[in-house]
């Protein structure tokens, strides 16, 4: 399963919410990636998610994959909304 996103904040996917987004991925038993462009990174791995360098107006996949996917996908969709850092493209 997957989803993309315009990230939409003006400071991008910086530290506290990428740590708020990892956080929410480790709650689950699927695999978790996110991709910018050729680059795709575990959205499990903190480091992973802030090499990415996401930022205003970048457009992400995320996928899930696993025996919990669509709860995952579901719960990261949440996370973005509410912490009103982009919209589903």
């Amino acid at each position: 399963m997957e989803k993309t996103f315009l990230i939409t904040a003006e400071a991008g996917i910086h530290a506290r919410p990428a740590t708020n987004l990892v956080g929410e991925a480790n709650r689950f038993n699927s695999t978790l990636f996110v991709k910018l462009g050729d680059r795709e990174v575990n959205l499990k791995s903190i480091m992973g998610v802030m090499s990415l360098g996401i930022n205003n107006g970048s457009i992400v996949k995320v996928t899930a994959n696993g025996d919990d996917q669509e709860e995952a996908l579901e719960a990261i969709s949440s996370i973005i909304y509410q912490l009103k850092l982009g919209k589903e493209y």
